[in-house]
C-alpha cells in the first residue's frame, strides 16, 4: 500500500454540480480532508445552471480512492456520473500497436511490399541468411519472454496476467531505444518447453530479453538459450538490475572517496539478481563480500548449497562468516538489499562504517526505511520513485539492445555489462554529482545513446548506421 497519494492510483471523478456558489471549492475541500490530492480539475461542459466537471485525484490505493468517492457523494447538489481509474484506462485494448513503416497507398506499394514483390526478397535471404538482418525487422527486433512465474513483486501470477507488464517493457524498448519489441507470454513453466519455444521462434528476432521468469529455473534457461542461439540472450531482472546498481555504486564511491576493491559489502538476496549484481560487483574489481539469504550468510559450511549458492560460498565471505544479515552490516561499507521488506533497521544502518552506501531495493517496501536509511548512510537509494536515487532497470536494457543490435553481436559477456555500467556511471557530472543524484534520470537524453555506444564497442560493433 502506498504510504502518500500517488499518480499509480489517480483517478478522474465526473461531477454534475450547480453553476453557482461554491460547490467547486467544497470538492477541493472534501478531497483534501480525506487525504487526497487534487491534481486536475476540468470543466467539461457548462449550462447556465449546472457544471459537468472532471476532478483528477491522486490517492494512496484502491480503498482510498473508494473512500474519497464515497465522500464527494455525501455534498449537497453534487452528483457522481463516473469514477474511472486512469492506470485502467491507460491499459484499455493495450498499450503497444504494430505500424507500417512503408506506405500501401497503391497496387504498386502493395506489390513491393507484399506478393509478388516480396517473393525477390525471401530467395535472396535463401541464398543468404545474413541478409535477414537488412532486410527484415529482425534487425532492430527483440522478444521479450516470461512464463509469468515472477511477475514484479507479484510472484507467479501466470502469463495472461504478466501481459501488462510485457507491454510496457515493449513500449520502453520503443521509446528510450527505438527498438521493436514483442511481448512473448509462455503458457508453460517447464525449462525445456520454454527453451525450444524459445529456440524455435528466434530466426524472427535479433535479441531475447527473459523477463520475470522465477529462479533458479532463470538461470538455466539464460544459459541454454545462450549455447543454442546465434543472438544475443539477456535476462534484464538479473544484468539490468546488475548494470544500474554498479553504476549507482560508482558514483556513491565517488561521492564518499572510497574505492570499490577496498570496501567491505553486504549483500541481501541471492537470488536471481543478487547472483548477477555480485558477479558483475565482481567483475568491476569488488573483493570483500558477504552474501545473506533467509538463512543467513551464505558460507561452505552450509548444508543446503545447490550450484548456485555453492558458487557464492567458493568466491565471496573469505573468513567464512556464518551469522546473520544484521551481524554482516554491522561494520560494513556498502549494504545491497534485492531481497525482501523490513529486514534492517536504522540501528542497524547505524552500525554500519562511516560515509555508509545503502541500496534497499526491495519494491514496493524496501529491506529498510529509506527515511531511517538517510539517518546514518551518506547515500541511499531504493526502487522507488518518490525518494532521491531511483535505481530503475530502464536505464540499462534499451541502451544495452540498442548497442547489442547495432553490433550484430551474436551474445553478451560481463565485459559489455561492465561498458554498459560504466557509461550509465559516466552520464552523471562531477558538477552534478551528489549524495542524492547518483544516477540519471530516466528521461535524461543521453542514457540510452551512452550505454549503447558503451555496448556497441565492447561488443566489436561500429558506429550506427541506417539501410
Amino acid at each position: 500500500m502506498a504510504s502518500v497519494p500517488s499518480v499509480s492510483y489517480s483517478i478522474t471523478v465526473r461531477l454534475e454540480v450547480p453553476a453557482g456558489g461554491k460547490a467547486v471549492s467544497q470538492i477541493t475541500h472534501v478531497v483534501e480532508n480525506a487525504g487526497g490530492i487534487v491534481t486536475a480539475l476540468d470543466v467539461n461542459t457548462a449550462a447556465h445552471d449546472v457544471l459537468r466537471v472532471d476532478v483528477t485525484i491522486a490517492t494512496r490505493d484502491t480503498e482510498h480512492a473508494e473512500a474519497i468517492a464515497a465522500a464527494l457523494e455525501t455534498l449537497d447538489d453534487v452528483k457522481i456520473h463516473k469514477v474511472s481509474d486512469r492506470t485502467f484506462l491507460m491499459h484499455l485494448g493495450g498499450k503497444i500497436e504494430m505500424q507500417s513503416k512503408v506506405p500501401l497507398r497503391t497496387r504498386d506499394e502493395l506489390s513491393m511490399a507484399y506478393t509478388p514483390g516480396v517473393a525477390r526478397v525471401s530467395l535472396a535471404i535463401a541464398r543468404n541468411r545474413e541478409d535477414v538482418r537488412r532486410l527484415t525487422v529482425k534487425r532492430n527486433s527483440v522478444a521479450v519472454v516470461t512464463d509469468g512465474s515472477a511477475v514484479l513483486g507479484l510472484g507467479n501470477i501466470g502469463p495472461e496476467a504478466a501481459l501488462p507488464v510485457m507491454e510496457g517493457k515493449a513500449a520502453l524498448f520503443k521509446r528510450f531505444a527505438g527498438i521493436d519489441a514483442w511481448p512473448i507470454c509462455l503458457d508453460t513453466q517447464d525449462t525445456d518447453e520454454i527453451v525450444r519455444t524459445v529456440q524455435i521462434i528466434a530466426p524472427a528476432f535479433g535479441g531475447i530479453n527473459l523477463e520475470d521468469i522465477s529462479a533458479p529455473r532463470c538461470f538455466e534457461v539464460e544459459a541454454r538459450l545462450r549455447e543454442l542461439l546465434d543472438i544475443p540472450v539477456f535476462h534484464d531482472d538479473q544484468h539490468g538490475t546488475a548494470i544500474c546498481v554498479l553504476a549507482a555504486l560508482t558514483n556513491a564511491l565517488r561521492v564518499v572517496g572510497k574505492r570499490i576493491g577496498e570496501v567491505r559489502i553486504a549483500m541481501a538476496g541471492a537470488g536471481a539478481a543478487g547472483t548477477a549484481i555480485l558477479k558483475l560487483l565482481m567483475h568491476a574489481g569488488a573483493r570483500n563480500i558477504v552474501v545473506c539469504d533467509y538463512r543467513g550468510a551464505v558460507h561452505l559450511g552450509r548444508d543446503d548449497l545447490d550450484d548456485s549458492l555453492r558458487w557464492i560460498a567458493e568466491h565471496t565471505n573469505a573468513d567464512g562468516y556464518s551469522g546473520d544479515l544484521r551481524g554482516a552490516v554491522k561494520g560494513a561499507d556498502v549494504f545491497i538489499g534485492v531481497s525482501a521488506p523490513g529486514i534492517l533497521t536504522g540501528d542497524d544502518i547505524a552500525a554500519m562504517n562511516d560515509d555508509a552506501i545503502v541500496f534497499a531495493l526491495a519494491n514496493p517496501e524496501p529491506e529498510v526505511s529509506p527515511d531511517e536509511a538517510r539517518e546514518h548512510a551518506a547515500v541511499v537509494a531504493t526502487g522507488r520513485s518518490d525518494y532521491p536515487n531511483q535505481i530503475n532497470n530502464v536505464l540499462a536494457f534499451p541502451g544495452v539492445f540498442r548497442g547489442l543490435l547495432d553490433a550484430q553481436a551474436n551474445g553478451v559477456t560481463q565485459d559489455m555489462l561492465l561498458a554498459a555500467a560504466t557509461a550509465l556511471a559516466e552520464v552523471v557530472t562531477d558538477d552534478e554529482l551528489g549524495p542524492n543524484y547518483i544516477v540519471p534520470s530516466v528521461f535524461h537524453p543521453e542514457v540510452a545513446k551512452s550505454v549503447a555506444g558503451a555496448v556497441r564497442e565492447a561488443a566489436g560493433g561500429r558506429p550506427r548506421t541506417e539501410a
